[in-house]
């Protein structure tokens, strides 16, 4: 279990398709063989480790359901370890259980260093979302400031452009997306219910 709060940008050293090396000096410090950390908001296995890097075993499924076969060596990523349950969650629930992939669609800067992004999402997570809910795009934690059709809107505070990969992104962009989980159970529960 994650929380959206991006602990630090790694730097893809090597991605085969298969095996993900990303080179890291926080998360590294105590990710042991076997940890699960969030690489752009998708929950992934320690495999090997030094002190500066990870590496990780991509499997085909991963491949195909999230945008990590996107990323090239040279490429910045989200990572996050795992919430304690001592750490004050700051965020929201997140599983790294990536729902589909998004598009970067609009981005609009904001004469205080913010932008207001807007994110086409697949059509099936359309319902899930909500006005001023939580969705994490990459793996961040974020508010939905508003949804226009298949577009979702968020506003980005300068320090979130800085501290993630959202600082770099552009228009056409593909995104990992993961609604919130009691959206998932809501809906999940009307459907059962016949309503």
């Amino acid at each position: 279990m994650f929380t959206g709060i991006v602990e630090e940008l790694g730097t893809v050293r090597a991605f085969d398709g298969a095996r993900l090396v990303v080179r890291c000096a926080l998360v590294a410090t105590d990710s042991p063989i076997g940890a699960s950390v969030a690489v752009n908001g998708t929950c992934l296995t320690v495999v090997e480790r030094t002190d500066e890097s990870l590496a990780f075993d991509v499997s085909g499924e991963t491949l195909d359901r999230t945008s990590l076969g996107s990323i090239r060596a040279g490429a910045s990523v989200n990572l996050e370890r795992p919430v304690s349950l001592a750490a004050r969650l700051g965020g929201h629930l997140v599983q790294g259980h990536v729902d589909g992939v998004g598009e970067v669609a609009a981005i609009d800067l904001e004469p205080d260093g913010g932008a207001t992004f807007a994110v086409r999402i697949p059509g099936e997570l359309e319902p899930l979302v909500v006005h001023k809910g939580s969705i994490a795009i990459d793996g961040v934690s974020l508010t939905v400031a508003a949804i226009e059709g298949p577009e979702v809107r968020i506003a980005l505070i300068p320090h979130t452009l800085a501290a993630t990969t959202l600082g770099a992104a552009l228009v056409g962009d593909p995104v990992n997306i993961e609604v919130d989980m009691v959206g998932r159970y809501v809906a999940r529960l009307m459907e059962r219910s016949g309503t």
